[in-house]
């Protein structure tokens, strides 16, 4: 694994994709959360709101994304989150998570993150800026 510091603007990670999604990561991720609206996990109740069919909780992929630089918790941390919501997340998707650098400033690294499905539309986008430590 290669160190953040190492990196140059312009490289990525290594991608994370994770497995399909399931209910009951759905059912865990609401009981973690609090959050029990039934489009998350009751199918009659996602077709009754006008969707496809159950839909992932929107925290729960934006969650996953910090996945990328939790290796990293040794060098430095999230200090700022920002995330935009562009497509909706299904059972059973495969949802793939990438970051890249795109500024490297001598106290913080600012990072490109999106997550896709697997017909290779994303579902989320977004900039993450990760405080480095200071020696």
């Amino acid at each position: 694994m290669k160190s953040l510091m190492e990196l140059n603007v312009g490289d990525s990670l290594d991608e994370i994709t994770l497995p399909p999604v399931s209910r009951m990561d759905l059912i865990k991720y609401s009981e973690a959360s609090g959050d029990f609206n039934p489009i998350h996990t009751i199918d009659d109740e996602a077709y009754k709101a006008g969707l496809p069919g159950i839909i992932a909780h929107g925290m729960w992929t934006m969650g996953n994304l910090a996945k990328l630089l939790t290796p990293y918790c040794e060098e430095g941390f999230i200090q700022d989150y920002q995330i935009r919501f562009v497509g909706m997340v299904f059972l059973n998707d495969v949802i793939t998570l990438k970051v890249k650098l795109i500024d490297n400033q001598p106290d913080a690294l600012h990072f490109d993150v999106k997550a896709l499905n697997q017909n290779d539309l994303e579902v989320i986008k977004g900039k993450v800026k990760f405080l480095k430590y200071q020696p």
